[in-house]
């Protein structure tokens, strides 16, 4: 019986699209789509370190800046203003269906800071699109909310809503032959045509069947997804412990210079 924890989630932001429920995240054939501690409000310096730090680690520390790192002002205008995590998932060309993704954090002063990450990931076979259709094996550009979890095994020790079900037990071989047993153990729902506030299998689809559904942040099975984003396992298990509801959290995922914009 589904376990269902937490508050709703939040609308998602953009018009596009992904793969299917399931067979549309990394199914066998294609079809349809951090918080770490910060400097005190107003201190830009790093937190002091241990008696004997050296200059290099003092230096090497995340530095607050007003503007999420690679986001141009286009896209970062789409952040809601109350988003204090970001997760960026981007790749080097439009084609490219390897992507890395950072979680960011926003202070009280305004200013972003790497949070967890960076990762490396997997998307969709064919690479990006800013009009996703289903079946074209492509992630859709865009800002979305993400509030949603759930997967096969146990909840990890997420904040927000799980959804514990055995119906995100997937077999089969993905689109390089991989196994894709396990990619659903956990999930991440993204806000891309579905409703929000309910489990990641649900099938409803706001924009119409054909723009696809079922776009979810999932553990990586070695190979490009039809329309998801793919993270190792310890990877997404840190990614869901470090989402908080009460930040807001989005995703900004597309190739390097569309997001630059």
């Amino acid at each position: 019986m589904p376990v269902r924890k937490g508050a709703p989630a939040l609308l998602s932001a953009g018009t596009l699209c992904a793969a299917l429920l399931l067979t549309g995240c990394a199914g066998p054939a294609p079809s349809a789509p951090v918080p770490s501690s910060s400097p005190a409000a107003g201190d830009g310096r790093p937190a002091p370190g241990p008696p004997g730090v050296v200059a290099d680690d003092l230096a090497s520390a995340p530095v607050p800046t007003p503007r999420i790192p690679g986001i141009g002002p286009a896209t970062h205008a789409l952040v809601p203003d109350g988003s204090t995590q970001v997760l960026v998932a981007t790749g080097a060309t439009a084609d490219s269906n390897r992507a890395t993704v950072t979680l960011y954090r926003r202070d009280r002063a305004g200013r972003w800071t790497e949070a967890a990450g960076p990762w490396a990931a997997h998307n969709a076979l064919q690479g990006w699109t800013d009009d996703h259709t289903a079946g074209d094996l492509r992630s859709p550009i865009g800002v979305f909310r993400i509030g949603d979890a759930g997967g096969l095994l146990p909840d990890p020790g997420s904040r927000l809503p799980y959804d514990q079900d055995e119906e995100f037990d997937i077999s089969g071989t993905g689109l390089s032959g991989e196994p894709l047993e396990g990619s659903f153990d956990h999930v991440i729902a993204i806000d891309y045509n579905r409703i929000p506030g309910r489990t990641p299998l649900d099938k409803e689809r706001p924009l119409g069947e054909e723009k696809g559904g079922g776009v979810w942040i999932h553990v990586d099975h070695g190979g490009p997804t039809q329309a998801c984003i793919a993270l190792d396992r310890e990877a997404l298990r840190e990614l869901l412990r470090a989402l908080d509801p009460a930040a807001d959290p989005v995703v900004v995922m597309g190739p390097k210079n569309v997001l630059a914009r």
